[in-house]
């Protein structure tokens, strides 16, 4: 078996203002990274609508359409644009989850990596924030319980800022569990404990600033890998963020590459006692573009080794 990359050049069309940290230097730096790699080369394709509207009504779908420009910037919040190429790459990202999920669930691959962007986990089911317009991890799950007959899923998200998009989609959604660990305080400023979702299914672990890898690892030992191994999902989605970084520049957590290397061997290591494997991961957040390069490689190399 193996891992898929799935990517395409429409995510490179998605341009924001100078000096926006979530710019397009951030996948040309992960490609980069992952060249020479023995990987199944997947192209995205687009999001079908109706996979979509899993997560999102046609309302805000429009909304994105409607917004798009023809030139410049189109500023949905103080740090959410769109540009011209944005509802491509956004509905390509999309796409890539999707097709990622199929990928993995009809075993054709042991696991997947979905490098695109924008990000996802912040878009909510109307609101785009946080850099975000789709919510492409709470899509891959959608996709697994509905189009593929799946139990259970779990989604983890390490990025270092709360999911709150994902969140907000599962909330409702009793056969999927939502696990955030992030920094706190921090924005968007959710993702406290006692968010618990409408049936228990979403476990928030907020972490202080300065907490470093071995905590972290304390952390997911003592707590996250219990309650996912409890929970018996049939795949587990991840939203890979890397802004966990020591280096990164938008918070203060002290990870490094052999954190982020250690926790998905361990989340490959579950996924094989509890679901064959199955594990799909998408990019979110990283924003000092060295320490992205590297820790995405080392997440990859990761799920390459797991895969076989």
């Amino acid at each position: 078996m193996t891992t898929a990359l799935l990517t395409h050049a429409d995510a490179l069309g998605h341009v924001t203002p100078p000096g926006h940290p979530e710019q397009v230097a951030r996948l040309e730096h992960v490609l980069h990274a992952l060249e020479g790699m023995d990987l199944m080369r997947v192209t995205a394709p687009m999001a079908a609508e109706d996979d979509l509207l899993r997560v999102h009504p046609e309302s805000y779908l429009e909304m994105l359409r409607l917004n798009a420009p023809s030139e410049g910037f189109a500023e949905l919040d103080p740090d959410t644009f769109l540009s011209p190429g944005s509802v491509e790459a956004a509905w390509r990202g999309a796409g890539a989850a999707t097709r990622a999920v199929d990928l993995v669930a009809g075993g054709e691959a042991t696991n997947a990596f979905s490098a695109m962007r924008p990000p996802g986990h912040h878009a909510e089911t109307e609101t785009p924030m946080g850099f975000c317009l789709l919510g492409n991890a709470a899509l891959a799950a959608r996709h697994a319980l509905d189009h593929h007959g799946m139990g259970r899923v779990a989604v983890v998200d390490f990025d270092v800022h709360h999911g709150n998009g994902t969140q907000d989609i599962l909330w409702d959604e009793p056969n999927a569990l939502f696990v955030s660990s992030h920094q706190m305080p921090l924005w968007p400023g959710t993702g406290k404990p006692d968010e618990t979702g409408a049936y228990g299914n979403v476990m928030n672990v907020p972490l202080a600033p300065g907490t470093d890898g071995a905590r972290m690892r304390e952390v997911y030992t003592g707590e996250v890998f219990p309650r996912l191994r409890a929970f018996a999902p049939e795949m587990i989605v991840v939203s890979a963020g890397f802004d966990a970084h020591l280096a990164d520049p938008l918070a203060h957590l002290e990870w490094l590459e052999e954190d982020f290397a250690w926790l998905t061997r361990e989340l490959c290591a579950l996924a094989d006692a509890i679901c064959g494997g199955r594990l799909v991961s998408v990019l979110e957040g990283g924003y000092d573009l060295e320490a992205l390069a590297r820790s995405a490689r080392a997440h990859v190399s990761e799920l390459k080794e797991a895969a076989g």
